[in-house]
């Protein structure tokens, strides 16, 4: 007997590819992808169930979006939040010129989705809010699936919301901004409670530090924490320390399981343990950051330009995300989206700032 929970990942891969192509300002030179990447987000939202707005007794849906379509119809924070930064991303570019854009109502549902999924301790989790208590896992039944008896909030599905909330105030800045901003305020308290004493956050549904540091650095910048705030500094030596000696950085799956930040041995093909997933999830945290060893930047870019392949292709490499600390996903699109959003960040942002570009970049 076989239970299909999702019928793919499609949203969550896409949501992620069309940010990365923004950032590195590439949607002009692919216009018809990324006009029907827009087109398919603005059309899987989800908005009302033949039955109603509510399915098996789970809290309103309507404006979210889900894992893959919205014919799974079963919405997560962190999913609605980055398909909402990538529609805001494109809803206005020119590539998307005489796509049809949500009406704004559909805008404003997705606010009302993701300011009511907001836990009391100023985080989010993911498919519902937090209805019981930790002690609940004291009587799990499963063997091998930790932290599932009722759903936390994450550093991560936190950031994601908290980031969509603050772009969606610059392009919509009259609608329940007040509310907006004491939920991106109350974000901020959640994130720096969940750092560890050193400077990293645990990531729970991607492997796993190097992930987790990225969402934590870059909620906190949308919550207007300036990059020089202690948690940040902290967090970019935290990742500074963990770099391999080929410039990338690299985790086993351990770290996901054991809590505990363990570096991978040598990849099947590779001359080491670092892969491009964990690098670009580093030096995205970095550059937002603004690391001031412009260096260990550097070196980072130029171990996943030699791990490109002919093709322009990323190999896959090692396991990428998690659910529930044991459950491994390959998400082989990430191969190519972060390294991909890394490099881009890096010749639009950083590398002008610190005098970093060279000819052949």
């Amino acid at each position: 007997m076989k239970v299909q929970g999702y019928n793919g990942s499609m949203m969550w891969d896409t949501s992620f590819a069309v940010q990365a192509v923004t950032e590195a300002n590439l949607q002009g030179e692919f216009a018809d992808m990324s006009r029907r990447a827009f087109e398919f987000i603005c059309k899987e939202q989800v908005r009302a169930l033949p039955s109603g707005d509510w399915r098996h007794w789970r809290q309103p849906i309507r404006g979210g979006w889900g894992f893959s379509t919205a014919e799974q119809a079963w919405p997560v924070t962190d999913t609605t939040a980055e398909a909402f930064k990538a529609v805001l991303a494109l809803r206005k570019d020119s590539c998307t010129k005489g796509s049809k854009d949500m009406p704004d109502q559909h805008y404003f549902d997705t606010v009302q989705f993701l300011l009511s999924y907001q836990n009391a301790d100023g985080g989010w989790a993911t498919y519902e809010n937090c209805r019981g208590w930790k002690w609940y896992e004291k009587i799990n039944p499963s063997e091998v699936f930790g932290d599932i008896m009722i759903d936390y909030s994450y550093v991560e599905c936190s950031a994601s919301s908290m980031s969509a909330l603050a772009e969606f105030s610059k392009q919509f800045p009259d609608h329940r901004r007040q509310e907006i901003k004491r939920a991106i305020s109350r974000g901020r308290d959640f994130i720096k409670a969940m750092q560890r004493d050193d400077g990293s956050w645990y990531g729970c549904w991607g492997n796993c530090f190097t992930y987790g540091c990225w969402f934590g650095v870059e909620g906190l910048l949308a919550s207007g924490e300036p990059p020089t705030c202690a948690p940040i500094r902290r967090c970019v030596r935290f990742l500074l320390q963990k770099q391999e000696p080929d410039g990338g950085w690299g985790e086993d799956f351990l770290s996901c399981f054991n809590r505990e930040y363990t570096t991978c041995g040598r990849l099947y093909g590779c001359d080491s343990g670092s892969s491009v997933v964990c690098t670009g999830w580093a030096l995205l945290a970095l550059m937002a950051g603004d690391c001031e060893d412009a260096d260990a930047v550097q070196r980072g870019v130029d171990f996943m330009i030699r791990r490109q392949l002919p093709t322009g292709d990323w190999a896959q490499e090692n396991i990428a995300g998690v659910f529930n600390r044991s459950i491994g996903i390959s998400y082989t699109s990430f191969r190519n989206v972060y390294p991909l959003w890394a490099l881009g960040r890096f010749v639009r942002d950083y590398a002008p700032r610190h005098g970093l570009l060279r000819k052949e970049q």
